[in-house]
């Protein structure tokens, strides 16, 4: 089965903003671009370095019951310049219903401008499944054991 992603604009988002969209076949996430509001759409979204913003995408999602929309980083933006999200994967429930936000945050050196329209993120629908958590006296033995961080490697 195939989940639909019900997708309503924010009445001040820009509509020539294109929706979410997998750019090739084989894309695993769907491109979530920046839907910037009237006030800064020519001039754009300044993040200083290690400036973090909350980049606006003009959009409202459903996801449907039993999936997760997550939010990822572009690896291009990474690379090239540094941008990241401090929360990634950032999640999206099924019950949420507010303003679909994208949190970023600059690592690099130089201040980098968002541009209305630009592709900050993608988007991945994955399942969910919900465990039911209990109460326990004892957790049974392992080989790892309580070994920690680091604990499985080799050298």
């Amino acid at each position: 089965m195939t989940p639909i992603i019900k997708v309503l604009r924010e009445d001040w988002a820009d509509p020539e903003v294109a929706l979410p969209a997998y750019e090739t076949h084989g894309a695993a996430g769907a491109d979530i671009r920046a839907n910037l509001p009237p006030e800064i759409r020519d001039t754009g979204l300044v993040l200083a370095p290690m400036g973090r913003a909350i980049v606006p995408t003009g959009l409202r999602v459903a996801i449907p019951e039993g999936f997760e929309m997550q939010i990822r980083p572009r690896s291009g933006l990474a690379l090239k310049h540094g941008l990241g999200m401090p929360n990634g994967p950032g999640t999206i429930d099924s019950d949420y219903r507010g303003p679909l936000g994208v949190l970023m945050i600059n690592f690099g050196a130089e201040a980098y401008t968002i541009r209305h329209g630009e592709r900050v993120a993608q988007a991945i629908i994955a399942p969910v499944v919900q465990a039911r958590y209990e109460a326990a006296t004892d957790l049974g033995e392992t080989a790892r054991g309580a070994g920690g961080f680091g604990s499985t490697g080799k050298g």
